[in-house]
């Protein structure tokens, strides 16, 4: 993500407060906790932890960014759960705030622009044709609306079904080279996009790319 936002809003640094660490590549391990980034409340609880002990110690900053997974929550409430928390900090009150999401999860972008990201990567260059064709027909994945997927599951705060998920399990069931990573391969297809093939796809992705396009004075054109 933070290659994604440098190349695209290059007025703006950008300076990452959490995650700390950048997610393993590879699988991870049934049952074992990583703890490499959190989201939904448990991120909201971080925010006051990682915001107050960054505006006590370090140079002030002019923008509060939070991106998060919306994993089929909903994104007013979502919204104003991290608002209320950057609130909580004393000193961030007149930052400037801008709450944005992927939805469900960053992967979704890689779906509405699969040409340019999955289907050009060396690791599924010879199959992301069969990907494809399981990932919409046994999966129900809109490529053309991939913000969509799934659906909230009340039990859980998360979606029924996981859109990375199934993309690491299209690789497993083709035999690609390699299997799809979110640490190793998300990071760098992000940096591939073309924003504007997202454009009529991803209305949430919009909503955080106009917000940041404004602030940075670097408005895409009509």
């Amino acid at each position: 993500m933070p290659h994604f936002l440098e190349k695209h809003f290059s007025d703006c640094q950008f300076e990452r407060k959490t995650p700390i660490y950048k997610k393993p590549a590879g699988k991870r391990k049934q049952g074992v906790s990583y703890g490499y980034g959190k989201t939904g409340k448990s991120l909201a609880v971080q925010i006051k932890e990682r915001l107050k002990t960054a505006l006590d110690n370090e140079a002030p900053c002019h923008l509060i960014l939070v991106i998060d997974d919306l994993d089929c929550r909903d994104k007013d409430k979502q919204t104003q759960m991290f608002l209320e928390a950057i609130d909580t900090v004393a000193g961030a009150a007149a930052i400037k705030r801008l709450i944005g999401f992927a939805a469900p999860e960053l992967e979704a972008w890689l779906i509405a622009d699969w040409d340019n990201t999955v289907a050009k990567h060396v690791d599924f260059r010879g199959c992301h044709q069969a990907m494809r064709w399981w990932l919409s027909h046994d999966k129900n994945i809109p490529f053309d609306a991939p913000e969509s997927f799934s659906e909230y599951d009340s039990d859980r705060d998360c979606c029924f079904e996981k859109l990375s998920e199934a993309l690491i399990a299209s690789t497993e069931q083709y035999e690609c080279k390699e299997i799809f990573s979110k640490g190793e391969h998300t990071p760098l297809l992000l940096g591939q996009i073309d924003v504007d093939k997202l454009s009529n796809k991803c209305p949430i992705f919009n909503e955080l790319y106009n917000g940041l396009s404004t602030y940075c004075g670097n408005v895409r054109p009509n």
